[in-house]
């Protein structure tokens, strides 16, 4: 069985969970000590934040104090022997601050000690004792109230044990818990709330038992004994409702006719309710939280002039206070989701707007202040793309002619310098026909003079012939071996090649043998997501972050705008190209990055939320018909 509460734990939200074994204890109890040890932990429970209690009886025998049970297990009684002590002399219920112990005045400031006495007629026969934690004068109300009702059943339990005409009572009492042990079993508000009236009508003589609660400032009777439906009965409905509004506005029982001993009551709807049904006595009793808020009551009318006497009255009160927070809590779970969502909403607004929780309203006013900063305050919208870095200039090494690879002195990645051998071909072949071709020409030459020193014309002219294409294949030979070595264009990055691997391999005329980009101009081309595109011209400016220089942002100027797509990944980009203000040493053709592209200045809110908006739109319009 559990011993030990949360420190004030709400009474309104847990009365229905309350343990049923220390209901079968109470009920089932033989001796004082199984008894009281029961009815502490049900009272520890209703009240909340109880961290221990006591309750002392007079011996029978000797007639001394004697502590009889304490709550929880192993709770030193002692340390309400004072206000025990107290409660015994003045015969009342007492109310003081204990003297904390230093971890609980660290922890929670100091305790109360509430204590009721347990009296028949004119005698105390025993003082019930609680220490409670810390809290508000409403609650400590509230926890003296629940006391004072709580030990009647003490009393009962005294009477019963003592005196045999009190046996009747003992039975009512009985009967409350049973009915409070109905309403907890019963699965909804109506059937619960419909049985226990009728119970109660039958146990307590009444003609008709009535409940009713009060829902956004209006009263409404919620069943009747005897009756599943009872919407014909406006008149009577009204009558009981307008009782039990009297009696939850001010917020105590009311009996008529009025006892003489009684306080001065307002009894008019009671008096007008009697008056047209007939009633010879009334009593109201009201359902009160933790708090101290009237939320409901119990109506029980009797045609005959049996009036309701203190006894009965104390009871029904007792019995008010058990089943009410039971009812409420399952009237509030029976009804719509809507209605608990907006009832919900009403609750934490009160909260927000009146007293206390000082964090929540601190909370709440800062991320309502953060809504307004993000809704009109501004900041730059920019576009974000993947970005590659690409030399302005990308120049094409070919073969010149056909032949082998003779030498490579650098490949790809190496810096090199304008006019620097970066391969050469074989030239040896060439400077075989190179030969040969000067033999012929020479020849020539020698048949050519032999021509015309003999007078013969045609020889002449054809000799000349040959003389000239030897010596336009010498100067094309000539030509080659000069291309033979092929030297950088310009200072730069070799992009791509490396022929180091290829030695003496053939290459054709127009392969493709190195790229080399300049180390000093720049292009940056962007992949702009095609959303994006509509929103980027010629002229913005941006910022870029090389995945190699993170620390280091560089600005650029947008140049050009490609109308083209290209789909990657099942996503279309477009390109867009950008020249960097400023070139750095560090840079290199290929390194990659994010770019950053400045459109315009626009709301935060606005900034952060449109991606998903326009998600939102593009699949509404897609769906919807």
């Amino acid at each position: 069985m559990p011993e030990q509460l949360p420190p004030n734990r709400p009474v309104s939200g847990n009365v229905a969970q309350l343990d049923q074994t220390l209901w079968r204890e109470l009920a089932d109890a033989t001796t004082p000590e199984e008894f009281c040890r029961a009815w502490l932990g049900l009272q520890s429970r209703m009240i909340g934040g109880v961290s221990g209690g006591t309750v002392v009886l007079l011996d029978a025998d000797s007639g001394d104090a004697k502590p009889v049970a304490a709550w929880p297990r192993g709770f030193d009684g002692e340390t309400l022997d004072a206000i025990v002590r107290r409660v015994f002399r003045e015969r009342k219920g007492v109310v003081i601050r204990g003297e904390p112990s230093p971890e609980a005045q660290a922890a929670d400031g100091p305790r109360f000690q509430v204590a009721y006495p347990i009296s028949i007629g004119r005698h105390v026969h025993g003082v019930a004792a609680l220490q409670i934690n810390p809290r508000p004068q409403a609650e400590l109300q509230f926890a003296m109230r629940q006391l004072q009702w709580g030990a009647a059943w003490l009393q009962n339990w005294v009477l019963r044990q003592t005196t045999a005409p009190v046996a009747e009572a003992a039975g009512k009492l009985t009967t409350a818990m049973e009915l409070a042990a109905r309403a907890v079993e019963e699965p909804r508000f109506k059937a619960a709330a419909t049985a226990v009236v009728t119970e109660l009508a039958s146990r307590f003589n009444c003609d008709r038992v009535s409940v009713g609660f009060q829902v956004r400032g209006q009263v409404r009777v919620s069943a009747l004994s005897h009756s599943a439906q009872f919407g014909k009965q406006m008149n009577l409905i009204r009558s009981i409702a307008s009782a039990i509004g009297e009696s939850v506005d001010q917020q105590t029982a009311l009996v008529w006719p009025e006892p003489p001993e009684g306080g001065r009551h307002v009894l008019q709807a009671h008096e007008q309710l009697a008056r047209n049904h007939g009633d010879g006595a009334i009593c109201t009793v009201p359902f009160v939280d933790h708090e101290g808020h009237a939320f409901g009551a119990l109506t029980l009318e009797r045609s005959v002039s049996d009036e309701f006497d203190p006894e009965t009255v104390e009871l029904c009160d007792s019995v008010a206070s058990l089943l009410g927070p039971v009812l409420e809590e399952k009237r509030k779970n029976d009804r719509l989701l809507v209605v608990k969502m907006v009832d919900s909403l009403r609750i934490q607004a009160q909260r927000l707007l009146g007293p206390r929780y000082a964090l929540r309203k601190l909370v709440v006013a800062s991320l309502v202040g953060l809504l307004v900063f993000f809704i009109f305050a501004k900041g730059t919208y920019r576009v974000t793309a993947e970005s590659t870095l690409e030399g302005e200039v990308r120049r094409v090494i070919s073969a010149p002619f056909r032949g082998f690879i003779y030498d490579a002195q650098v490949r790809g990645g190496d810096i090199v310098r304008e006019g620097q051998v970066i391969c050469d071909l074989d030239v040896r072949d060439l400077r075989l026909e190179y030969s040969r071709w000067s033999s012929e020409r020479e020849q020539y030459v020698a048949e050519h003079r032999r021509a015309m020193s003999e007078g013969d014309r045609a020889a002449m002219n054809v000799l000349s012939k040959k003389m000239n294409q030897a010596e336009a294949q010498i100067a094309m030979l000539d030509d080659q071996i000069a291309r033979a070595r092929i030297v950088a264009p310009f200072d730069g990055l070799v992009v791509s090649g490396d022929l180091s691997q290829a030695l003496g391999s053939p290459v054709d005329t127009g392969q493709v043998l190195f790229e080399v980009a300049p180390l000093d101009s720049y292009r940056v081309t962007f992949r702009v997501d095609e959303k994006d595109i509509g929103q980027i011209e010629t002229g913005q400016r941006g910022q870029l972050v090389l995945t190699a220089m993170p620390g280091e942002q560089l600005s650029f100027t947008v140049t050009k705008v490609t109308p083209v797509s290209v789909s990657e990944e099942g996503t279309n980009f477009f390109t867009v190209e950008g020249a960097l203000d400023q070139i750095s040493d560090r840079l290199r053709p290929g390194m990659e990055g994010f770019g950053k592209i400045e459109i315009d200045r626009r709301r935060l809110i606005w900034i952060w939320t449109h991606d998903l908006i326009d998600w939102i739109r593009l699949k509404a319009w897609r769906w919807l018909p």
